[in-house]
Order: C-alpha cells, then sequence, then structure tokens
C-alpha cells in the first residue's frame, strides 16, 4: 500500500461564512461566494531590508476577481438578495465594476455599471462586460457617475453596491482580522493603504477597532493613506474637480467615505500624504523585480507612501509594517507595456541566446 492520504486541510468558506456574525447581515441571508478572502500575507524582504523594518504585503489582489473589492462585494451582494433585490448598480473606476459583475452574475441579479469614459483600464472593463454587466460610459468623472447611481438606488431601481452601502465596508472590513491573525495574535504597527473612494481605509480600521472584542488585544496600528498627487482631496481638504493620475483605481475627487478615512487617520495617530505619479511607479516596478508581486499601480501607493517616509526618517526601526496591494497587475496590462521595452529578436541558436543571457 502507499502512504496515507493525509486528513483534508482546513476548507475556506469564503468571507460571509467566515466572519458571518460580524457582519450584520439577516442570519438567513444566502452566501454569494466566490470564495473571496484569506488573501496571502507576503513577507517583503527586500523592502524590510531598505527601510529597516518587518514588511509584510497583504496581497488583495489575489481575491476571484483580481481586487479586494470581492471581499465587501460578496456581503453587499448577499444582502441585496436577502432582500429581494433584482439588480445591482455601481459607478466605478475599474474594480468596483469587475467585482459587481461578477457577484451579480454568480446571484443570478442584473448589474448596471456607469463609468467616466475613457478613464478605465481595460483589464477592469472586459471584466465587467464578460460577466454581463450592462455597461454605460458617461461624459463625466467618478463623482458624477456616483451621483447617477444613487439616484437610481433612491428611486428604488436597484441596489447601490459602491462603498457607501454599509454591508460594502463590513466585508471589507475582515481584512483586519485575517492580518492579525496572520500575524500569530497582533496587529501590525503601521497599516499602509492606497486612497481614493476611502472606503478601504475606513473598512479597515473598523476591523482594527473591533479586534479588541474579537481578539481580546489592544495595540491598533497607526493607518497610512496615501493619495496620488493630482487626486488627493483629503490631503488638499478640497474637493478635486478634475482629479488627474495614472493610477486610475484612486483617480477620485469626491471620496465617498472621506470623512471615514479621516476618522481613521486620527483615531490611530496616523496620516493621509499625496505621492506622485512618479513613486507610485517607483514602487510598482519595484514591487515586481525584487519581491515578486506584481500589482496594479494604484495598489503601489501605499508602497511609495512607506518607502517616502523611511526616507524621512519616519518609520521606526523594527516597526511591524503591513501594506494593502489593493489589485493584481493584471488589471492594468496597457501600463505595463508602457513601463517596459521589449527585447530584439535573436537568432535561433544555443551559442547567440547564451551570450545574450550573459552564460
Amino acid at each position: 500500500m502507499g502512504p496515507a492520504i493525509p486528513e483534508p486541510r482546513a476548507v475556506w468558506r469564503g468571507v460571509v461564512e467566515t466572519f458571518r456574525e460580524r457582519l450584520g447581515l439577516p442570519a438567513d441571508a444566502p452566501a454569494v461566494t466566490l470564495l473571496e478572502g484569506n488573501t496571502p500575507l507576503i513577507p517583503a524582504p527586500s523592502i524590510a531590508a531598505r527601510i529597516g523594518a518587518d514588511v509584510h504585503l497583504k496581497f488583495e489582489g489575489m481575491n476571484p476577481t483580481g481586487s479586494f473589492k470581492d471581499r465587501g462585494m460578496c456581503v453587499a451582494v448577499s444582502g441585496a438578495l436577502a432582500a429581494g433585490s433584482k439588480a445591482l448598480v455601481c459607478a466605478s473606476t475599474g474594480n468596483t465594476s469587475a467585482s459587481a459583475a461578477a457577484y451579480a452574475a454568480r446571484a443570478g441579479l442584473r448589474c448596471g455599471v456607469v463609468i467616466p469614459d475613457g478613464q478605465i483600464a481595460l483589464g477592469k472593463l472586459a471584466q465587467a462586460l464578460i460577466h454581463g454587466a450592462t455597461v454605460i460610459p458617461i461624459d463625466g468623472n467618478f463623482d458624477d457617475a456616483l451621483g447617477i447611481v444613487r439616484g437610481l438606488a433612491a428611486r428604488g431601481d436597484a441596489t447601490l453596491v459602491n462603498s457607501v452601502n454599509p454591508l460594502r465596508i463590513e466585508g471589507q472590513k475582515t481584512v483586519a482580522f485575517e492580518i492579525i491573525e496572520q500575524l500569530g495574535g497582533r496587529a501590525p504597527d503601521i497599516h499602509c493603504l492606497p486612497v481614493g473612494n476611502a472606503g478601504n481605509i475606513t473598512a479597515a480600521w473598523l476591523g482594527y477597532t473591533e479586534a479588541t472584542e474579537l481578539y481580546g488585544i489592544d495595540a491598533r496600528p497607526r493607518m497610512w493613506g496615501a493619495q496620488a498627487a493630482g487626486a488627493a482631496p483629503i490631503v488638499r481638504g478640497e474637493r478635486v474637480e478634475r482629479p488627474q493620475t495614472i493610477a486610475t483605481a484612486i483617480r477620485i475627487g469626491n471620496p465617498a467615505s472621506w470623512q471615514g478615512a479621516v476618522d481613521a487617520r486620527d483615531a490611530s495617530g496616523g496620516t493621509i500624504e499625496a505621492v506622485t505619479d512618479a513613486e507610485i511607479l517607483a514602487a510598482y516596478r519595484l514591487l515586481a523585480s525584487t519581491e515578486g508581486v506584481f500589482c496594479e499601480p494604484a495598489s503601489a501607493a501605499g508602497v511609495a507612501l512607506l518607502l517616502k517616509k523611511a526616507e524621512a526618517g519616519e518609520v521606526p526601526a523594527g516597526a511591524v509594517v503591513v501594506a494593502t496591494l489593493t489589485g493584481h497587475g493584471l488589471k492594468d496590462p496597457d501600463r505595463v507595456v508602457q513601463e517596459i521595452e521589449l527585447p530584439d529578436s535573436a537568432s535561433a541558436d544555443l551559442e547567440v541566446v547564451a551570450a545574450r543571457l550573459g552564460l
């Protein structure tokens, strides 16, 4: 006989079933799931050595549709189905549309997506379309799109699943629970993440505050939020009418969760600061070339801020730092093409190839 078959490993059931008691859903709400969550917390030794801290990457790009949006979308769509909704609507800079469309398909619901024309990475738009969503580009920005879908929801035509839906925040807060578990029962000293519509920083802080009851820990991280310099309304303290940045996922001039982000910053003793597109792209390339982690540009904003703060001597030696990478690099393939130089072809000859490789 061969070796004994090992016992089954613990089976991940998705965010809704794993954390149901903490999500505010009706007890009989169905779990609309693609087995989201349980994303890896990846040590980042190269960045750690560079800045003298213990750095980890919470790679939310490993969720089913490739972004952190799935973590909250599963809860929002479960709630919509329990309430008898027949349709979902959202405004999007890309990732929300992909997630909403996938979970709507899973639940058998219609999905309408309103996007700013020409401002969505094609990888994300393709996802929304292949999942069967009705996508409507408008001559306006994200804030205009959000105003329209808010109006549709207010008329009772559909359930709004942007992060203004409180169930989205409930689902997204679970990232903090996972990080604490993955760090062996403690919170990080600093948590860095991008800030666009600001639901993510709001949700993560909510999760850390609830961790006191859930895990019996008191220490919470300082929340360090990064906005793109051309789309930094919270940093400026005023709405940005025409936000501009290569980081399309955070190209938002009037965040829906603005106050939640400010509250998270202030309550944690943290900060929300701007990073330039050049700093974002440098972090984007660094993550891929030294850590082997390929994220979309906006995801690298939190790491860009971490590097900037380290350069200024503001990262304590040995601090435990977690940086959320919100989406996978394949979300924005056009950016990759712009960032790399394709090599010239070589002869189909072993020695020629070996020479090119330096072998």
